[in-house]
């Protein structure tokens, strides 16, 4: 399970005028000062008793804080909205998490790829928000084309699907062919879960999240695209492997006709007139000679010609994954620790990786 979030102060940004009221009537503070230092976050003193100063000659730190009149709390209000604030962190959110949404997403789909990506805290009227998102290629009774799931605070949305921030962003705003998927034919799981303090949902159901917060769209859009960056690697290493597969059985597959054709060239100049055997060198020479002797046969040929289709074939594979793997995935140090510290060791450098022999 997710860890549970600590409770946390309000954002100046992110409260209205009645919330303001609300807060003076609870608050056990009792001059101005105190309530603007302790009821909200990112106030320090000094920043407090700078905006106590910008608010008028009408108000003071040690002024009682529940004498404010109606007039005063619009100030107040207005003040919190021109002056500018350090964001919230979002310590407060509890997101799912990149492995249990992974874990979830295998579980209900079992699809052939999957990747997840968490980002890191936004901010939007004053309130921090999360987003983490999933997509995946495959799986068991998943329709063709896009099949977007929603999540608001880890609650299932399941209603208003076409007006949601997700759907328009996964619909409209990402080129899922530059990713090598095919959005109509491919099974396309899109899964975005938005973690916030204030969902801003739209309708009296609450069932979607508009599309007009510019900064949720945003991060909505980064997060999917993420994830098919990693998915785009995914899918190209596949597809040179099936490539690879199919080169591989092509050349295969001709094996018996070259060999063939081959050997008879061969035996033909083996059997030939000893004044034409002259013109060769001495290797080909000793090629014809074991041909007409029966050291190399049709079964010799097809045996070296298959294992010369293997060693091509791994170093085309060796190759295309030093100059391309290595770029696409990232390096993770792995460290093996040495029984005693502090001993010498000769260092061997590679593109792949980097082997430590201790002496």
């Amino acid at each position: 399970m997710p860890p549970v979030p600590p409770e946390t102060k309000y954002h100046p940004s992110a409260v209205d005028l009645l919330l303001i009221k609300r807060l003076i009537a609870e608050t056990s503070k009792q001059n101005l000062l105190q309530f603007l230092q302790h009821e909200f976050v990112n106030i320090g003193k000094s920043y407090a008793e700078r905006l106590i100063g910008e608010m008028g000659p009408d108000f003071s730190p040690k002024m009682a804080v529940k004498s404010l009149t109606s007039q005063q709390l619009v100030r107040i209000h207005q003040l919190f909205r021109q002056a500018k604030f350090d964001d919230p962190s979002g310590d407060c959110l509890s997101p799912a998490g990149e492995y249990n949404l992974r874990l979830g997403i295998i579980k209900e789909l079992h699809p052939d790829m999957v990747a997840t990506y968490s980002g890191s805290a936004q901010v939007f009227e004053g309130h921090p928000f999360i987003v983490e998102a999933g997509v995946s290629i495959g799986g068991k009774d998943v329709k063709q084309g896009l099949n977007i799931f929603r999540f608001a605070n880890r609650i299932p949305l399941l209603f208003e699907q076409g007006a949601d921030v997700v759907t328009r962003t996964a619909l409209k705003r990402i080129n899922w062919n530059s990713y090598k998927i095919n959005q109509t034919q491919d099974k396309i799981g899109v899964f975005v879960s938005i973690v916030s303090t204030k969902i801003p949902f739209k309708g009296t159901g609450k069932e979607y999240i508009g599309d007009d917060i510019s900064e949720i769209a945003s991060s909505v859009k980064n997060s999917i695209k993420q994830c098919c960056v990693q998915l785009k690697s995914k899918i190209v290493r596949k597809i040179q492997a099936r490539e690879q597969q199919e080169r591989k059985r092509n050349l295969s597959k001709y094996i018996p006709d070259a060999t063939g054709a081959i050997y008879d060239v061969l035996r033909e100049m083996s059997l030939s007139h000893p004044s034409k055997r002259k013109c060769y060198k001495d290797e080909d020479a000793e090629l014809l000679k074991k041909v007409s002797v029966r050291l190399v046969t049709k079964d010799t040929l097809r045996e070296n010609l298959a294992q010369h289709v293997e060693q091509v074939d791994y170093e085309m594979a060796l190759e295309y994954a030093t100059q391309s793997g290595v770029k696409e995935e990232p390096k993770e140090p792995v460290y093996i620790q040495s029984l005693e510290a502090d001993k010498p060791f000769i260092g061997f450098h590679s593109p792949i990786f980097v082997f430590r022999l201790f002496q």
